[in-house]
């Protein structure tokens, strides 16, 4: 992979395991692939790396549901679900396919160079 890509899904993927919202299955995700790279196991990793995020990303109308929920008021509380629920059909109308958090952004940030990161 080029070293302004790998450079920027590497800044990115720091950004993600600090994030608050991450999983505890990203984080390991992206540990994996940090210690996987420039190694024979780079390409194998970069795969895996990628379907967890791809599985891992809030797809926003999935967020939409989740805030209306009462699941949702149980994670963010009676208030701050209808604030989580109006800011994702906020994001949503102008155009956001997924949730806006440090976690989710930085997942869509290194989803947008996956055909970079597969085609080294």
């Amino acid at each position: 992979m080029k070293k302004e890509v790998l450079d920027y899904v590497v800044e990115k993927t720091h950004e993600m395991m600090a994030a608050h919202s991450c999983s505890a299955e990203a984080k390991a995700a992206g540990q994996a692939w940090l210690d996987s790279v420039g190694t024979e196991n780079e390409a194998q990793e970069t795969e895996k790396y990628l379907a967890e995020l791809e599985a891992d990303i809030m797809p926003i109308d999935n967020l939409i549901a989740f805030a209306e929920s009462e699941g949702g008021a149980k994670v963010f509380g009676e208030e701050k679900t209808k604030e989580v629920a109006a800011h994702a059909k906020e994001i949503k109308a102008a155009g956001a396919k997924y949730c806006d958090c440090p976690a989710c952004a930085a997942v869509e940030a290194i989803l947008s160079k996956k055909g970079d990161m597969l085609n080294s």
